[in-house]
Order: structure tokens, then C-alpha cells, then sequence
């Protein structure tokens, strides 16, 4: 799969720990200055140092691509859901709904073109609330008009009263590992 080479090039900060993490033992002159962040493309989870005397708050984008970088120094690493911080973990809902608002088209060209993943399941029957029937159901609807917005498929599709809420909470159970496959979030 193509999205599991391709990096990330901007991330949302979740949150911003300018004296390092709380449990880490170094004096306080010598804790390393923590972001921790998602990933705009693959929804990658990625704990970055920022450059000296550089502030960020939760919401800022940041620029980590292979260019020069004017606010983060490196990547420290990928980080699983379970060592985000409170805040990050807060954060984390509403800034996977920003991103996948700002990108409604990419989810709305998921919703017309989903396909089998295996010989008896289907892309579109792991989102949450939705099932076999209610797939076949999306899948003829599809045929017939291919969808143009979350609206539309709100409209068209009795069986989704929130198709962006949906996309928000697969990625969410992705990011958390509650599920083998992967739609959205790049693997680790």
C-alpha cells in the first residue's frame, strides 16, 4: 500500500510539554522539550522535540517534512495511543474532526470507492454502526449517484445520520488498535 511508505509532512499539536514529561528523572535544566502530535495524511501519532525557545500550542500545524524545518529540531519517534498525555488524549477527537473536515473530499472518495478487504468482509461494513446490510445499502446507493458531501450521504443514506462523526470515530478506534484492519491510520 502506498500510504505505508509516505511520511508525514505536517502534524496538529495535541499538546505541548516544555519541561518534558513528569516521570522523567533528569534535573529540570536537562529534560528535553516534548510535542506530541498527529499527523495530517495518515493520522501517525508522533512525539517531536522543537527547536530551542520555540512555544507551541495545542491546534498549531507544524511543518516536519524532509525541508527545512523552522520550529521542530527532530522526530523522536512514534508514539502509540496509550502514551499520550491527558491533554493529548482530550485534544485528540477534535482535532481528528478538524482534519477530516478540512479534508471531506479524501472521506467522501472513501465512501464511493470502498471494496472488499477480505472474501467475507467489506470495507464499509467496519465502520462503526454500520453492517452488511447497511453497506450493501450504501453500496447501491453509490452506484446509482456517487456522493458529492457528508451532507449528501446524510441525505441519501438513512442508515448514517453522521458520516463525518463515523470517519472520526473509526480513526479513533485505529489510533487506539481496536481493530486489525486499517482504512485511515497509517500502521506502526
Amino acid at each position: 500500500m502506498e500510504n505505508q511508505r509516505a511520511r508525514e509532512e505536517y502534524v496538529v499539536v495535541l499538546d505541548f510539554l516544555q519541561h518534558g514529561y513528569a516521570d522523567d528523572s533528569r534535573p529540570l535544566h536537562r529534560k528535553e522539550t516534548i510535542v506530541q502530535a498527529i499527523g495530517k495524511d495518515f493520522f501517525t501519532l508522533l512525539e517531536l522535540v522543537p527547536i530551542a525557545n520555540v512555544k507551541l500550542k495545542v491546534y498549531d500545524e507544524v511543518y516536519i517534512g524532509e525541508g527545512e524545518r523552522d520550529q521542530i529540531s527532530y522526530i523522536r519517534g512514534i508514539l502509540w495511543a496509550k502514551k499520550l498525555t491527558q491533554t493529548a488524549r482530550n485534544e485528540l477527537p477534535f482535532v481528528v474532526e478538524k482534519i477530516v473536515e478540512k479534508n471531506e473530499q479524501k472521506f467522501i472518495n472513501f465512501f464511493n470507492n470502498a471494496g472488499p478487504i477480505s472474501l467475507r468482509a467489506h470495507q464499509l461494513e467496519i465502520l462503526p454502526g454500520v453492517g452488511k446490510r447497511h453497506a450493501a445499502e450504501i453500496i447501491k446507493i453509490r452506484q446509482e449517484k456517487p456522493f458529492t458531501s457528508f451532507d449528501d450521504i446524510k441525505a441519501r443514506v438513512t442508515a448514517i445520520s453522521d458520516p463525518k462523526k463515523t470517519i472520526v470515530n473509526r480513526i479513533l478506534e485505529e489510533l487506539e488498535g481496536k481493530d486489525r484492519f486499517r482504512l485511515f491510520v497509517r500502521a506502526n
